[in-house]
């Protein structure tokens, strides 16, 4: 939620936010309406009360008097009724414009390009080197701006879906038997795979200062609904039919909102957290995207990595963040680009946001494997999140980004890693957690 103060004071850096992420100005300007009428009505109420309490000097004067006070009474019950009637309507107008607030979208940081589109994020930097099939070097050149170090490949690398059913690895037909498309079973050297990079991200994060949690999996909905931009997020959940608990999709909202409606000592921050969580996603608007294979399914485990911090260094953790995955693809040697999204592929909460998309040498293109995201004080406002200082309390900004999904790692591993024999090599920092070198 933005701050509702600097909307007033100086409303143009919201009108500019959303008309570059495409918003339009409708939900600003019917903020304005609705603050206007708030604050008229709350002006009559005032007035009725200032009128109530003189009426109570009155009625004890006339009493210290022994005169009648009948007729100040009934002006008292009437000013009363109209209280309470003016309340009512104040109410209903404050709960619509609070509604209406929630739609309005965070105030962009001025670096983030003016666009829509995936194809309009901007690059920032390559690292690794790439195995490039000879057809596909054309356009990885372009999505490295000519920067992509690579080696050429004569023949197209193996599908890690072929991969999987040659391997013996993952079941994907019964796992739609018995739950549908998108479902899987890992199996054999493919499961301690998995094991291994959550082993290895969380050993990763802790030893650069983050406290390891494992959330809960489920969520009621007015803390997620203040943590994430739920209108983007609805159609991707699962609901409990009979429960206000909805399945989590990353542990970055039971994150964000365990601090909720805490007021946290200014010595306590930065608090660094890494979450290890299933994550489940109803992939609504993906149908025909990815339907074979284990790249996008409906339930996957992630290590995410939160920040709460002081306003002042909440681009500095954006950094930090963005680098501790790189950091670790890097030591997976593992190939990898990274953009800034553009305005129009932004969310509501989202200041800024870095994507890290490792390269994918059967597919040919880039994926995102990552997302960075800075949402400044937008989601501590909504979930009430403070700190103490001198000058009173103050907002926190809270910041975010995928340490590893596993799926996607693991699928970037079988494309990347690819033996003579017809097998996946395991990366070197990841053996000492699997305890084998190869998967064949």
């Amino acid at each position: 939620m933005i701050d509702v103060k600097l909307l007033r004071e100086n409303p143009e850096p919201f009108y500019d936010s959303a008309r570059k992420r495409g918003f339009g100005k409708a939900e600003i300007d019917k903020f304005f309406t609705l603050d206007k009428q708030w604050r008229s009505i709350l002006k009559e109420v005032n007035d009725l009360r200032k009128d109530r309490n003189a009426y109570s000097l009155r009625i004890s004067e006339l009493i210290k008097k022994k005169e009648p006070v009948d007729e100040i009474k009934n002006l008292v019950r009437k000013t009363n009724a109209s209280i309470a009637e003016k309340e009512e309507i104040q109410k209903k107008v404050e709960d619509e414009r609070e509604e209406v607030l929630s739609l309005i979208p965070n105030v962009l940081h001025d670096s983030v390009y003016e666009a829509k589109g995936d194809e309009n994020n901007q690059f920032i930097r390559f690292d690794g080197k790439a195995l490039v099939y000879k057809d596909d070097l054309k356009e990885f050149l372009s999505q490295t701006l000519n920067t992509g170090s690579y080696d050429i490949s004569q023949t197209k690398p193996v599908s890690h879906v072929d991969l999987e059913e040659k391997l013996d690895i993952v079941d994907l037909e019964r796992a739609a038997k018995i739950s549908g498309s998108r479902f899987y079973f890992l199996k054999n050297r493919l499961l301690k795979l998995e094991l291994a990079l959550i082993n290895y991200g969380i050993d990763f994060l802790s030893a650069r200062g983050f406290t390891t949690v494992s959330p809960p999996f489920m969520m009621n909905y007015d803390p997620l609904s203040k943590a994430t931009d739920i209108e983007t997020f609805k159609e991707s959940l699962y609901k409990l039919e009979n429960d206000d608990l909805y399945l989590i999709s990353t542990s970055e909202h039971p994150i964000a909102a365990m601090l909720k409606d805490e007021i946290l000592d200014e010595i306590e921050l930065p608090i660094r957290v890494a979450g290890l969580s299933p994550c489940f996603r109803r992939e609504a608007g993906a149908h025909g995207k990815d339907t074979k294979g284990i790249f996008r399914v409906h339930h996957f485990y992630k290590v995410e990595q939160f920040v709460f911090c002081k306003p002042e260094h909440s681009w500095d953790f954006h950094e930090e963040l963005t680098h501790n995955t790189e950091d670790l693809l890097r030591s997976l040697n593992i190939p990898f680009r990274v953009v800034s999204v553009c305005s129009g592929e932004l969310s509501r909460l989202n200041a800024k946001k870095y994507d890290i998309e490792a390269w994918y040498p059967s597919q040919g293109k880039f994926r995102e494997v990552a997302s960075s995201s800075n949402n400044t004080d937008f989601q501590a406002r909504s979930l009430n999140i403070r700190y103490r200082t001198k000058d009173g309390n103050r907002f926190v900004h809270t910041i975010n980004n995928t340490g590893l999904a596993t799926t996607r790692i693991m699928v970037c591993i079988m494309e990347n890693f690819q033996t003579a024999g017809g097998g996946i090599k395991i990366p070197n920092a990841l053996i000492p957690y699997t305890g084998f070198d190869e998967i064949n």
